[in-house]
């Protein structure tokens, strides 16, 4: 029998604590959002992240332009935010439009404000094995699930299908710290099928809907699904096939009902990062 590792007792655990603390503390934290455009997953995200918010009485300034924006007034957007002292926390939807330089986009955003932990300086510390400050918070997510289900990293064998610098990469990193093996894959990989039945526990992230089906598991994979995107019906799902998997692996995360509702609680739960952790 398959376990399907759903995430709404720990998201309400989260919750519970996020809105303990701004009563305790009488705080009032604020996001700013910044999304260019009409990208479907960018505004399922963005949606989910208003109704998290809404339900705790957290304020959100929301930024929504023109994907033709110019650069220069993408950039003084985020230092006007970068200065106001109501704003705690800033996220930009991703990806950007190809004429904004993202390096300089992530430059911008300061290290105090950057839930995405997108600021080189951020991203320096994940990569040098500090994973208790700003970080990516979907690999955040997907650890939290699993250790919410009693699941024991140590030396185990995991397989992360993506190699970016907002998933691949930091997830990599806080495996490591809980000492298990890492293997990162990507388009290049050879073999993935291989390195996947492998695995003690494999990470999806490609984005690309219902791809990965049984053939790239065994009965006693566990897998979180970090992916998201429109499947051929038009609906938001995951990069597994449930169809596929579901009684044949040991366990795995759904989408929707798995790491996205966590993802945005824990973005919310970093407005208290910086401003209100000296309190």
């Amino acid at each position: 029998m398959t376990d399907i590792l759903r995430s709404d007792e720990l998201a309400e655990k989260i919750k519970k604590g996020i809105e303990a603390r701004i009563l305790e503390e009488n705080l009032s934290p604020r996001l700013a959002t910044i999304r260019l455009g009409e990208n479907p997953g960018d505004v399922a995200y963005e949606k989910g992240i208003l109704k998290s918010a809404q339900s705790l009485n957290i304020d959100v300034d929301k930024y929504v332009l023109d994907r033709n924006i110019k650069e220069d007034e993408l950039l003084n957007l985020i230092y006007n935010l970068n200065k106001d002292d109501l704003v705690d926390g800033i996220i930009i939807f991703r990806p950007l439009p190809k004429h904004i330089d993202i390096d300089k986009v992530d430059i911008a955003i300061s290290p105090e404000k950057d839930l995405d932990c997108l600021n080189p300086i951020n991203k320096s510390n994940v990569y040098s094995g500090n994973v208790d400050g700003f970080i990516p918070l979907s690999p955040k997510a997907g650890i939290m699930l699993l250790e919410e289900y009693g699941l024991d990293f140590e030396g185990k064998d995991c397989v992360i299908v993506n190699d970016s610098s907002v998933v691949g990469k930091p997830l990599s990193m806080i495996l490591l710290s809980k000492e298990a093996t890492v293997t990162i894959c990507h388009s290049r990989t050879k073999n993935l099928k291989e390195k996947t039945k492998d695995a003690d526990i494999v990470f999806t992230a490609i984005g690309q809907a219902e791809y990965f089906d049984k053939s790239y598991f065994t009965k006693n994979s566990v897998i979180i699904d970090i992916g998201v995107s429109r499947n051929k019906d038009g609906k938001m799902r995951g990069d597994l096939d449930p169809k596929s998997i579901d009684g044949f692996v040991k366990a795995y995360s759904p989408v929707p009902g798995g790491i996205g509702k966590l993802t945005n609680l824990l973005l919310l739960e970093s407005l208290f990062n910086y401003k209100y952790k000296k309190l």
